[in-house]
């Protein structure tokens, strides 16, 4: 049934099914939440083990607990619902949940996009100006460097459900995906949608795509500087601190990418694959980014295995 938002008291949308396994979903729902849990375990670990390990109190893991809660706050935003309607078949989201979502979702993605960035900045300093990185990078200057990006994300992707907030829809009220995204529930407007394609894509750009850009430079004068070392491996050993959130940086800018790729031009593509990317997005960076830095970081390793070996002494 058609309906607007101003003439409706309770619009809704409908999330989207997996094509040909409805009657399955329940059973596909459960490797979608055994990631959920191990993206929450994983991301609570590095919160728990950076705060109990002082010499964890660097810039660097300071950074990486503004992603953890990040990532959480991500994926708590988005997967229990999509949970509530594969096993209880709660396909329908007002509105105002929708908008809420939507919101949540860019605007962290967002603020993740900015804490990257400030990540390959403190790589650089460390690796091309090592004698003033503790002045540079203080404990005062990252608080700054969160809040900053928090304000960054708000700011810029608070228009986006304002705009589409008087907008009627009609027609359809099928999402492509199992959570809202903005392309995605502003196509099923029918109205000139102009302004909301204009303002997306150009924050997008100049908050994703200017991140983007700016880490590629940073780690191109990382390069320069580690190409000037005269060993091998003291070139390999100087990277080797990069590797860790290079892969953080491809978990997170990989299925971006994807996903907008998958909206811009693919269409024609099966319905499936908008599912997929979808929640590829919203669980592979929260899932991996925890692994990454725990195979990367020894006293992390360290910290983790001895809460387990006495959990294990724990008399029972």
């Amino acid at each position: 049934m058609p309906f607007s938002n101003s003439s409706d008291l309770s619009p809704s949308f409908l999330l989207a099914s997996i094509p040909g396994l409805e009657a399955a979903q329940g059973w596909v729902a459960i490797p979608l939440c055994s990631a959920y849990v191990l993206a929450l375990l994983g991301n609570c670990a590095v919160l728990l083990v950076v705060r109990a390990e002082p010499s964890l109190h660097a810039p660097m893991y300071l950074f990486l607990c503004m992603l953890a809660a990040i990532d959480l706050a991500l994926a708590t935003a988005t997967v229990p619902r999509i949970l509530c309607f594969y096993w209880f078949g709660s396909r329908e989201i007002s509105f105002g949940a929708c908008l809420l979502q939507m919101f949540l979702i860019h605007a962290l993605s967002a603020v993740e996009s900015a804490v990257l960035l400030a990540m390959a900045v403190d790589r650089y300093v460390a690796i091309c100006h090592p004698l003033r990185h503790a002045a540079i990078l203080t404990s005062g200057a990252t608080a700054k460097v969160g809040l900053l990006a928090m304000a960054r994300g708000v700011l810029f992707f608070l228009p986006l459900p304002l705009l589409l907030l008087p907008l009627p829809f009609c027609g359809s009220r099928l999402l492509s995906h199992s959570f809202c995204l903005h392309q995605d529930v502003m196509n099923l407007a029918c109205a000139n949608t102009t302004p909301s394609v204009v303002y997306g894509l150009t924050a997008i750009l100049l908050v994703m795509g200017l991140d983007a850009v700016l880490i590629c430079l940073s780690y191109l004068l990382i390069l320069k500087a580690v190409l000037r070392l005269a060993a091998w491996r003291e070139r390999l050993k100087v990277f080797s601190t990069c590797i860790a959130h290079i892969c953080v940086v491809l978990a997170f800018y990989v299925p971006l990418i994807g996903l907008s790729v998958v909206h811009r031009f693919g269409k024609n593509l099966a319905p499936l694959v908008h599912i997929i990317m979808g929640n590829i997005y919203i669980l592979v960076p929260a899932v991996l980014n925890p692994i990454i830095y725990g195979v990367r970081t020894k006293q992390i390793q360290r910290r983790i295995l001895s809460l387990i070996h006495v959990t294990d002494r724990t008399p029972r």
